[in-house]
């Protein structure tokens, strides 16, 4: 059985955090937690200050995230803790995403193939919801995550906010099982429940996204493609409308090379489709709620490239594109 690189990860960190747990419970005769404290309260209001700040530095640097978010349940509470914490990979975050945007963007644009751009945009497409969708469920290394967003031109103030609000679950399972490892060092009998409960939720952080599809009956959300997008490939994509044929010819007309194969005859008709199961489908209707119901017939046929065009010919004839008619 192989084992994924995210499930790995989780188990290393579980092992982590137990291991710690156990260290701490052996040699916490060598930690003056008093001493310490001391030092956070004469810093006043610049050791929290100072954590966000460092915080933020490290993100920016490809330092883990976790050590920081413990050290923040540790020393300034699951409360404070928290807000700190999250207000210091939130920055960080943003940081990494604007150097990514000013100072890279423009010649990652320029280098990119032809697959990578269409990844771009449709990332751009999807906005903040790909970000929280890449926040919840990590299958990019958060610190990359944070630069590679950085290539989109998605808006960083819709970028910044939706990490925000992604974060906030994990961060305060991170800074919780901080706050416990420094009760267990101080000798508190009690700590192992709020160890559990950090657990727990990160628990609840790894399966609510697997729940969810599930509750959904396993539906996927399509990708999509923009109108400036298709319209710039010069012809080279697969494009099939799924419309009635009175809509391919009525007022909104259809995209020049368009096959129109309506969502109701698709599957009897997909031996009509002039591509590969491993090239790019591009599917259009007037919106596109029936374009993304035909990309799932698409995909359960085997076509591993398929896109909706978002906002459909409605949205194609608002910006001005380049529509045909049939000549009766």
């Amino acid at each position: 059985m192989t084992v994924r690189p995210a499930a790995m990860a989780r188990i290393a960190l579980a092992l982590a955090i137990a291991g710690a747990a156990i260290w701490l419970a052996f040699n916490r005769d060598r930690f003056d937690l008093a001493e310490v404290e001391t030092m956070v309260a004469n810093a006043g209001a610049w050791a929290p200050v100072g954590h966000v700040v460092v915080f933020a530095i490290g993100t920016v640097l490809f330092l883990p995230g976790t050590l920081f978010g413990l050290a923040g349940g540790a020393l300034f509470g699951p409360v404070w803790g928290t807000v700190l914490n999250l207000a210091g990979a939130t920055l960080g975050a943003t940081a990494a995403f604007l150097i990514a945007r000013h100072v890279a963007a423009d010649w990652a644009r320029r280098q990119a193939g032809n697959r990578l751009q269409r990844l771009i945009a449709g990332v751009e497409a999807e906005g903040w919801r790909f970000v929280v969708l890449t926040r919840l469920v990590p299958l990019v290394p958060f610190n990359l995550l944070n630069y590679a967003l950085g290539l989109t031109r998605i808006p960083v103030t819709h970028y910044a906010l939706a990490s925000l609000v992604s974060m906030a679950p994990g961060t305060l399972a991170f800074t919780w099982l901080g706050y416990a490892g420094r009760e267990a060092a101080g000798g508190d009998a009690t700590a192992i429940r709020y160890g559990l409960l950090g657990l727990a939720l990160l628990a609840v952080i790894a399966f609510l996204p697997r729940l969810v599809r599930r509750l959904r009956g396993g539906a996927t959300t399509p990708r999509w493609i923009d109108n400036r997008e298709l319209a710039g490939s010069g012809g080279e994509l697969t494009v099939i409308d799924v419309r009635g044929p009175d809509e391919f010819d009525g007022p909104l007309g259809h995209i020049a090379g368009a096959v129109n194969l309506p969502l109701g005859e698709l599957p009897g008709r997909l031996s009509e489709i002039n591509a590969a199961k491993d090239d790019t489908v591009i599917l259009v209707c007037r919106t596109d709620k029936r374009s993304a119901a035909a990309a799932s017939l698409l995909r359960e046929a085997g076509y591993r490239d398929v896109m909706v065009l978002r906002g459909g010919m409605e949205r194609w004839n608002q910006q001005g594109f380049a529509i045909e008619r049939r000549v009766a």
